[in-house]
C-alpha cells in the first residue's frame, strides 16, 4: 500500500508559521490537520483540508515532553473532523532541514491516541506527521488494531505566477 498526503502551498505555510510561534511553557507547538481521503486501488491519497491549531491554553505543563496537550484539545480535533468526515493528522515540526525523523517519543504517544481517533471517524485514516522547514513524514493508520504505514511522498500544491498576455 502507498499512502500519499497533497497539500496546497499556502496551508503547509501557514502550517509551518503557526508550528514555529513561542508558546509561554510547552518547547513546541502542536495542530491537526484534517483531510479528505480516498483509496485508488490499494492505494491512499489524503488531500489535505484544513489546519486546526492547538489554542494555546490546551497545553498542559510537562517536564516529560516538549508538548502536551490535553483532553480538550483532542475534543476539539474530533469535532472539527466529525463535521467534515476527515481523517484527522496530528502534527508538529522539528525545525531543520532534509526529511524529518520521529521520535521514539512521537511514536509511543502517537501509538496511544491516534486508535482513540477510530472511536469517532471508523471510516476514516488516522495519523500523524512530522515537519521539518523543507520536507515532511508520516505515519498512517487505517485501523485502530493494525500496524501504521509510512507516508509513500507529500506533493505540495501551489501556483506558480506566469504572464499569459498584456494590456493594450
Amino acid at each position: 500500500m502507498n499512502i500519499r498526503v497533497k497539500i496546497l502551498s499556502s496551508l503547509l505555510r501557514d502550517i509551518r508559521a503557526d508550528l514555529h510561534r513561542h508558546h509561554p511553557f510547552a518547547y513546541e507547538r502542536v495542530g491537526f490537520i484534517n483531510a479528505g481521503a480516498t483509496w485508488m486501488g490499494d492505494d491512499l491519497m489524503l488531500v489535505a483540508r484544513n489546519y486546526q491549531p492547538v489554542a494555546d491554553d490546551d497545553y498542559e505543563r510537562s517536564m516529560a515532553v516538549g508538548a502536551q496537550i490535553g483532553p480538550d484539545a483532542i475534543r476539539k480535533a474530533l469535532e472539527a473532523a466529525y463535521k467534515h468526515k476527515s481523517c484527522i493528522l496530528h502534527v508538529h515540526t522539528h525545525g531543520g532541514w532534509s526529511r524529518p525523523e520521529f521520535s521514539a517519543t512521537d511514536l509511543k504517544s502517537a501509538a496511544s491516541f491516534v486508535p482513540g481517533f477510530f472511536n469517532a471517524l471508523p471510516g476514516m485514516p488516522h495519523g500523524i506527521i512530522v515537519l521539518s522547514n523543507d520536507s515532511a513524514r508520516g505515519l498512517m493508520w487505517t485501523a485502530p488494531k493494525i500496524r501504521p504505514t509510512y507516508v509513500a511522498g507529500f506533493v505540495e500544491i501551489g501556483a506558480q505566477f506566469q504572464r499569459i498576455g498584456e494590456a493594450a
